[in-house]
């Protein structure tokens, strides 16, 4: 088998072609840096999942039903906090009142989600929550 010599032009276009096909290495323009963290999956796979606890009840210390567990989201500001989207009243999905509360003011046992020292009428009077047009 006869060895064909590659040029030094023609393997460095040959290499960028190879890496723009896999995407851009850069977002907005900046070059991107990747940190891992090692996370123990064993630990993290016992969590709940948001799918899961989407349309759970949401109860508080005196185990009153208070409202329904509406959604999750990640706060896009540097914090990353995540919040809890709370429908509360309505009936039939009529007349609901969305708001949100941190996540971590939330207790979960057992899918049992418990919002201790709220009331309905303490969650209907924090400012209504409204999704962002997609």
């Amino acid at each position: 088998m006869k060895r064909i010599p590659v040029k030094p032009l023609a393997a460095t276009a040959l290499l960028l072609v190879t890496l723009a096909s896999y995407g851009n290495a850069y977002a907005q323009g900046a070059p991107q840096a990747i940190t891992e963290k090692r996370t123990d999956v064993v630990q993290l796979a016992s969590g709940y999942r948001a799918s899961k606890l989407s349309g759970a009840d949401v109860y508080n210390k005196n185990k009153d039903t208070i409202g329904t567990l509406d959604d999750l989201i990640v706060s896009p500001a540097a914090d990353r906090g995540t919040y809890a989207i709370l429908s509360v009243g309505g009936f039939l999905g009529m007349g609901k009142h969305l708001v949100a509360v941190p996540f971590n003011d939330l207790q979960i046992n057992n899918r049992r989600v418990v919002l201790p020292d709220a009331t309905k009428k303490s969650l209907e009077a924090l400012p209504e929550f409204k999704y962002a047009p997609d």
